[in-house]
């Protein structure tokens, strides 16, 4: 029968090193950061609680940790890279702990000189998605588009210039909602 071993302890210092550790092999948001420290602590208990909230004032006293230059930086990746929409790099920063207002502001920056249409035909052939030739085809791209964050005027507009006929288009409309 196996015994479960007593969790370590964490002092200040010890801590504080983790975390430095953490954000020194990448980037990370406080909500994040917040969520692994509070895993090293002692649970829902009020010095692990002032503990967690000590270093991260700390951290961000000293400058490793903010979370509006993560979602700046998280942002630029997302449209440069995965060629994502506007929707979802904000769904992805909000489900990481940035602050909705800090991830919109962010996104909003980094979307400011993008023309959307040229952003979604770049995703599609990063993805190799090619004009459909059926209605099952055009369903595909329309999911993968409104996966990728972009909003229906733009994936209704792409569908359009490739000749998808109305009744794919009408029936699209309806499993938008």
């Amino acid at each position: 029968m196996a015994f479960a071993q007593p969790k370590k302890v964490y002092t200040e210092n010890e801590l504080y090193e983790y975390a430095v550790a953490a954000l020194a092999r990448r980037m990370r948001p406080v909500g994040e950061l917040k969520r692994m420290l509070r895993r090293k602590v002692e649970a829902k208990t009020e010095l692990g609680e002032t503990l967690v909230e000590l270093i991260i004032r700390r951290l961000k006293d000293q400058g490793y940790l903010n979370d509006s230059q993560y979602a700046a930086a998280y942002s630029s990746f997302r449209r440069d890279n995965e060629k994502f929409g506007r929707r979802r790099v904000t769904s992805d920063l909000k489900s990481k702990g940035v602050h909705g207002e800090v991830a919109e502001k962010a996104v909003t920056a980094a979307y400011e000189d993008v023309d959307e249409e040229l952003q979604a035909r770049l995703y599609l052939r990063r993805k190799r998605l090619q004009k459909p030739a059926n209605q099952k085809e055009a369903a595909r791209i329309f999911r993968n588009l409104m996966r990728a964050g972009f909003s229906s005027k733009i994936i209704f507009t792409i569908l359009k210039r490739w000749d998808v006929d109305d009744e794919t288009l009408t029936a699209l409309q309806g499993e938008e909602e």
